[in-house]
């Protein structure tokens, strides 16, 4: 506890400064020659989506823990995941529909990325809605653990989907054999607001973490 509350310091005050330069940065880029201003939302959708799938691969990592070795910490992490990967998944999916309507005609098409991305969606509830419906926290740490492995098949699937289907969905522009496909003026705020969402959400995590242990502590009594 005394050391993840010194980390909430430097992880608030890294993810500030790192959205803040993102944003400033972001707004004042040029228009994109196909996109125009709508390639402005590709600073804030990336990085949602970025951090969507971080955090369940960061839930998945716990649930190994959670089932080899029964930390508490481990379920207590992943049970403090899950609703925050939850909103980042369901802002990736809302700024997503909003860059696809310019460039596609469309809000929705049942893209192999779009639906895929859906699909881990409705594993965070169904991951939330488990651990919420079940009595005793050995019992849900370890039934949410198997979901969330059996639910982690869908990271690849959302991360290489664009190679393996033909998708309206572009290929990535960022990490790429041959280094990034985009002007470092693009660059450089998508890699700021990168980093600021992951910080973000670190330092969300380490705070619901610290509420769960506490919460966990009073339940057993002195």
């Amino acid at each position: 506890m005394s050391n993840s509350g010194k980390a909430l310091v430097w992880l608030g005050a890294g993810a500030g400064l790192c959205l803040v330069a993102g944003l400033a940065l972001g707004l004042s880029v040029p228009p994109d020659a196909r996109q125009g201003d709508a390639v402005r939302i590709m600073f804030v959708h990336v990085p949602a989506a970025w951090t969507a799938m971080m955090a369940y691969g960061l839930i998945a990592l716990c649930a190994v823990v959670t089932l080899v070795w029964r930390h508490p910490l481990a379920d207590a992490a992943a049970k403090a995941a899950a609703p925050l990967g939850a909103v980042f998944t369901a802002l990736g999916l809302v700024t997503g529909s909003i860059w696809g309507k310019p460039m596609w005609g469309a809000w929705w098409v049942w893209d192999a990325r779009l639906t895929s991305f859906l699909l881990l969606f409705l594993i965070y509830l169904g991951l939330i809605a488990l651990r919420h419906s079940l009595d005793g926290e050995a019992r849900a740490a370890r039934a949410s653990a198997i979901l969330a492995l059996i639910g982690a098949a869908d990271l690849p699937v959302v991360e290489f989907s664009v190679k393996w289907w033909s998708t309206l969905h572009q290929g990535s522009s960022l990490i790429r054999a041959g280094g990034p496909a985009m002007a470092p003026v693009y660059l450089w705020p998508l890699l700021s607001m990168a980093l600021g969402y992951t910080l973000f959400f670190l330092w969300l995590w380490v705070w619901r973490i610290r509420i769960d242990l506490l919460v966990r502590s009073v339940r057993r009594g002195p």
